[in-house]
């Protein structure tokens, strides 16, 4: 099994898990976070990864979580499902029950915390490989694992049977676009490519997609892949620079987390902001309520021409 095992590409959202102010999982608010990326044309979906705080689930939740957003997707497009754990021992029987379910395939990082030495990350995989029958996504989030999958490591891992593709959220440009070259004929890379150097590189070594976290510009995001596919580089173009602007106002350099708060309470801010049904987070995460940042996320999110709703106080 490799990349072409699949036909996975284009704008997949990272989608956050909505939990209720009281922490409970808020499966109505999904449902229509759900209905909203599939009226906006996304070309999938990845759930229960960083964005999806899986950390703060129970195992029974993530499993409940799997079945809930595959019986809403109904198979219309790819959903790929987070089974990072600490060990292989717990992350095979996630992505078991995943594959039972009906996902596409799954996704997992090097164990959390390990921090684990090349030898032992190429075994964690290769028990997945063995343990899972289903096309595995290698996430590569160094800010998470205190490890970069780059260069030999990431040519010794593209080997690994059923590794189809790798998401690639490292800081390092330079080192994602060479782990780019390096594995592109064997795995799908899914990675930064919506910004003007990306792109650059793609239409030179090409790339499959990106796995954005929640999805901003809604339509706009899949559209930036169909007008790459069809040759109209000028509009992608047109995308990738306001992306990058819109990145730079909101997010600290490597999009590890919010310029306002942790990846995932300034991203659920967002989309409050923006009327979106993007619930509040779980502790450990805090919600961003502090006014101040609150309208300057407002204004910057004005300032690239994404609608907002009407302010509190001004109904």
């Amino acid at each position: 099994m490799d990349r072409n095992s699949i036909d996975w590409k284009g704008y997949w959202p990272a989608s956050p898990t909505p939990f209720k102010e009281n922490g409970d999982l808020d499966l109505e608010t999904f449902g229509k976070l759900i209905d909203w990326y599939l009226d906006c044309g996304m070309h999938g979906i990845f759930i229960n990864g960083t964005t999806g705080e899986w950390f703060s689930q129970t195992i029974e939740e993530r499993k409940e979580l799997i079945e809930f957003v595959l019986d809403r997707v109904a198979n219309r497009i790819p959903v790929v499902v987070g089974i990072t754990t600490f060990t292989a021992r717990d992350s095979i029987p996630l992505g078991v029950h995943a594959m039972a379910a009906g996902a596409a395939g799954v996704c997992s990082s090097a164990p959390a915390y390990a921090k684990t030495l090349p030898d032992e990350t190429v075994a964690y995989f290769s028990q997945l490989s063995s343990g899972i029958q289903g096309p595995i996504m290698i996430y590569n989030w160094p800010h998470g694992t205190n490890i970069e999958i780059e260069g030999d490591l990431a040519e010794r891992l593209a080997d690994v049977e059923n590794i189809v593709a790798i998401k690639d959220s490292t800081a390092n440009g330079d080192q994602f676009r060479d782990t780019a070259r390096r594995v592109n004929d064997r795995v799908r890379i899914y990675g930064n490519f919506m910004v003007p150097e990306n792109l650059k590189f793609m239409q030179q070594y090409g790339g499959d997609g990106t796995i954005g976290g929640g999805s901003i510009y809604g339509k706009a995001d899949p559209l930036f892949w169909e007008n790459y596919w069809s040759g109209n580089i000028e509009a992608a173009q047109k995308h990738a620079a306001a992306n990058e602007i819109l990145l730079g106002k909101l997010w600290q350099p490597g999009g590890w987390r919010g310029i306002y708060g942790a990846y995932q309470s300034q991203l659920k801010a967002i989309m409050k902001i923006m009327d979106l049904p993007g619930g509040s987070v779980r502790a450990p995460r805090l919600p961003l309520t502090d006014p101040a940042s609150l309208a300057k996320i407002r204004a910057a999110l004005i300032e690239c021409n994404i609608p907002v709703g009407i302010p509190v106080g001004k109904e």
